[in-house]
């Protein structure tokens, strides 16, 4: 009885204090609200400040590192992102003497429009050699002896077939250019099943090398020449408008390497008589052997003329360059 009397008063006195009970009541919840953002607010204010801590040391650590991002005098971050900027314009200025050579025949290629553009080709490199004195073997075929006579291909060897046939035509361009005495040999790597039908002295047993940056295609010549003109090989090579990278030379005289196979036999190593090469291979006014028409010159004694003694005889070398053609890979 004690009890529901009890629970009867208070219920009373809610209702005569009902407005003092809410307020009441939403007192105590905005303070337990208030308690809770105050308790967040702590907790974000320490992380931030354990955060900020963090900045500032490592801040420090730069600061005192070495190179540092710099001060209120240098900026080395600002010098940073400039040179990554002369860095990119470099990179993109290079890209342009990476430019890959055009096949022959461009666009796509047929086994008719192939067969057509490569005899044009060998043709019209012939020409360019006899214009230039440059001696071939007979009946040269640039490396293509195999493909030479064909009208059908294998399918999957056409497109780079082409592409090595603007290779072999540049790298002959760069050596009629410099007018050496005579190509031996230029030699390639296998691409096509066509390419198993022809000569050994024709082809290399390595493989072109692809990686993420560039495809590098090896090539190997041999020619005969004069030290100028293997000097202006390697020039033409390095200043080429493409990639040309030669790898290894061998050079050694002419009289004492072997013969190419299917290459005329000079005596003694001697070249055939070259028309419009005006060269003096020792002392002023003696004639040059290999100019066509010109006589052999007995020997002579030697008389005493003074002053400086002739210390080096030019001579007809044979030089065996490997040379890289690198073709930057298109970006994905």
């Amino acid at each position: 009885a004690n009890s529901a009397t009890a629970a009867i008063n208070i219920m009373a006195w809610v209702k005569r204090n009902l407005i003092f009970v809410i307020a009441g009541v939403i007192a105590v919840l905005l303070l337990g609200g208030g308690g809770f953002y105050l308790y967040r607010a702590w907790d974000h204010n320490t992380t931030a400040l354990t955060d900020l801590n963090t900045v500032v040391d490592t801040l420090k650590n730069l600061t005192g590192s070495t190179p540092s991002p710099g001060n209120e005098k240098v900026n080395n971050t600002e010098i940073a992102r400039q040179q990554d900027k002369e860095i990119r314009a470099w990179n993109q200025k290079a890209v342009t003497s990476f430019a890959a050579i055009s096949p022959i025949p461009e666009g796509t290629v047929s086994g008719a429009s192939f067969s057509g553009a490569l005899q044009k080709t060998i043709a019209a490199l012939r020409r360019d050699a006899e214009t230039e004195g440059v001696t071939l073997p007979p009946k040269f075929d640039f490396s293509f002896t195999a493909e030479r006579d064909r009208l059908t291909f294998s399918p999957a060897g056409l497109e780079p077939l082409a592409v090595q046939l603007g290779e072999v035509a540049a790298i002959s361009r760069v050596l009629f250019a410099a007018r050496v005495n005579a190509i031996d040999s230029i030699q390639r790597v296998r691409v096509s099943d066509d390419d198993l039908q022809g000569p050994p002295t024709d082809y290399l047993d390595s493989r072109p090398t692809t990686n993420d940056l560039a495809v590098i295609t090896p090539y190997v010549i041999t020619v005969r020449c004069f030290t100028h003109e293997l000097s202006a090989v390697l020039s033409g090579f390095a200043t080429g408008k493409n990639a040309f990278i030669v790898r290894a030379i061998n050079v050694q005289p002419a009289s004492a390497a072997p013969l190419a196979p299917g290459a005329p036999a000079y005596p003694g190593g001697e070249m055939p008589a070259m028309p419009g090469r005006p060269m003096m291979i020792e002392g002023e006014g003696v004639p040059n052997p290999y100019l066509r028409g010109a006589q052999p010159v007995p020997p002579q004694p030697v008389t005493g003329k003074g002053g400086l003694q002739t210390a080096l005889k030019e001579q007809l070398l044979r030089a065996t360059i490997e040379v890289n053609i690198v073709k930057l890979t298109p970006k994905k």
